[in-house]
């Protein structure tokens, strides 16, 4: 069963990055492959209960790559880092198929209890670069989150969500109009009233002017 999720992982990066040229540029040459490699054996001792290694070996890679997996966490087949400088992937952590990081993101906690407390992502979720998804929510299946969001909330399936916090501006391809929850205030305008003056004036004079032809128009003023 190994072997096929391993094959899929590098087909991920050939077919997500279009600068990978061949299978063998991707297994000498990209990080993120290398990382999700030695999880899928570290996340095997750390499920066999294995005392101490599985974190020593996960610190190792954390070294080799600059990517940082827990041991713990359950990643599915299909799974790609881009670039993957930055990477930070929590302990109870759930990633589903085919799901696509870039560099710098963090699916983190905000917990300290015990249990479930790191994002889930359902199969085909994209987090753009330096975005944080925090706290056990669930981003939903090909959902998108752009580059540098904060996303503490849970995430509808084919959704796109940016900003800080992150708020959903895409659904099913189709933009979400936003609409602020700020009270509005209406401010008074001196010059807007001023020319508001001006014009009734205008209009004034215009209407002495037809009826007088012309005459008296300073009587107006």
């Amino acid at each position: 069963m190994r072997t096929p999720v391993l094959l899929a992982d590098l087909r991920a990066a050939l077919e997500r990055d279009p600068a990978a040229s061949s299978w063998l540029e991707v297994v000498l040459c990209y990080p993120g492959f290398h990382a999700i490699t030695a999880h899928r054996a570290i996340h095997a001792l750390w499920k066999a209960r294995v005392p101490l290694v599985p974190r020593l070996l996960s610190q190792v890679t954390r070294f080799l790559t600059g990517i940082e997996i827990h041991p713990g966490a359950t990643i599915g087949p299909g799974f790609f880092i881009d670039h993957g400088m930055g990477v930070v992937i929590g302990e109870t952590t759930e990633i589903g198929r085919d799901v696509t990081l870039y560099q710098g993101v963090t699916l983190g906690g905000t917990s300290l209890q015990h249990g479930k407390r790191h994002p889930t992502l359902e199969d085909g979720v994209t987090v753009g670069v330096g975005a944080s998804v925090l706290g056990a929510i669930t981003v939903g299946a090909n959902a998108k989150v752009g580059g540098g969001s904060v996303v503490v909330k849970d995430v509808p399936a084919n959704s796109t969500v940016v900003g800080i916090p992150g708020r959903v501006v895409a659904q099913d391809g189709v933009p979400i109009r936003a609409v602020s929850d700020r009270p509005r205030v209406d401010m008074p305008d001196p010059e807007m009233e001023r020319i508001a003056e001006l014009t009734a004036r205008v209009a004034r004079l215009e209407r002495i002017l037809e009826e007088r032809g012309g005459n008296d128009v300073s009587a107006a003023l």
